[in-house]
């Protein structure tokens, strides 16, 4: 019963962080980390780094701490110092000791060094990997949000959305031409076309008279000519006239 009762709290919570989890915000942290963990990587490195230069310098002293026990112990032997020699040579014997010890530990030292090269090599290579894996998936999810969007329009367009008020208005606005061309049309039909043709000859028959009026003045004409224009019959005279024909032969017959 227990055990039911905490794989349900565990079911539960484990839903609850499910679901407020985001992918792409979890991606660009992982980035960050794996950024982050480099500094203190070169640090560690550092740190072996220096204990093995700690350990060649430890050698080099005792190498150089020996051979000049070895000198010693050689004068104090043509020196025919026995005493001395014996001294010196237990300094020797601890100094070699000493010496190995040190020349083993900086070779684990060396290793330890090159083996944290090649650990931060291979880091180094996942980490690049990883991010641009990551990388690469948050592109392809700004993708599909984009591409979410443009299906998310054009479902819209589909069902009755945008489509069918573009369409309303276009109608609307057809609609509203044709009537203004209608109503344009109406209203030349209305005008009195023949009144204006007779304005507009009168006009020009003013035009002419004033011309002429300006040649004479100039001497360019000698004699003073009425300027004539002649003026198309109109439909309307020979609507009337034809009217009166068909009437005339109508009482004729």
């Amino acid at each position: 019963m227990f055990k039911r009762f905490i794989r349900a709290i565990k079911s539960m919570f484990g839903g609850i962080v499910s679901s407020i989890e985001d992918p792409k915000l979890i991606l660009e942290q992982n980035i960050r980390e794996l950024n982050d963990q480099i500094p203190q990587m070169n640090e560690n490195i550092a740190t072996v780094k220096a204990n093995a230069v700690m350990l060649r310098k430890e050698v080099e002293r005792y190498e150089k701490s020996i051979a000049e026990i070895t000198s010693k112990i050689k004068a104090a032997i043509q020196a025919d110092r026995d005493d001395l020699a014996e001294g010196y040579a237990l300094q020797l014997e601890k100094a070699e000791e000493n010496l190995e010890q040190s020349r083993n530990q900086l070779n684990y030292a060396n290793q330890a060094y090159d083996k944290a090269l090649k650990v931060k090599q291979a880091f180094m290579r996942e980490k690049d990997k990883k991010i641009k894996e990551a990388r690469e998936a948050l592109r392809a999810s700004e993708r599909a949000e984009w591409q979410s969007r443009v299906a998310d329009a054009l479902e819209s367009f589909e069902m009755g959305g945008l489509d069918q008020t573009h369409q309303e208005m276009m109608n609307r606005l057809n609609e509203r031409t044709a009537r203004n061309e209608a109503r344009m049309e109406i209203a030349l039909e209305s005008v009195d076309t023949h009144t204006m043709e007779i304005e507009a000859n009168a006009e020009k028959i003013r035009a002419q008279e004033l011309v002429s009026k300006f040649k004479m003045e100039m001497g360019r004409e000698e004699e003073k000519s009425k300027p004539t224009v002649e003026i198309e019959e109109t439909p309307a005279k020979e609507e009337k006239s034809s009217q009166k024909t068909v009437g005339k032969q109508k009482t004729k017959s």
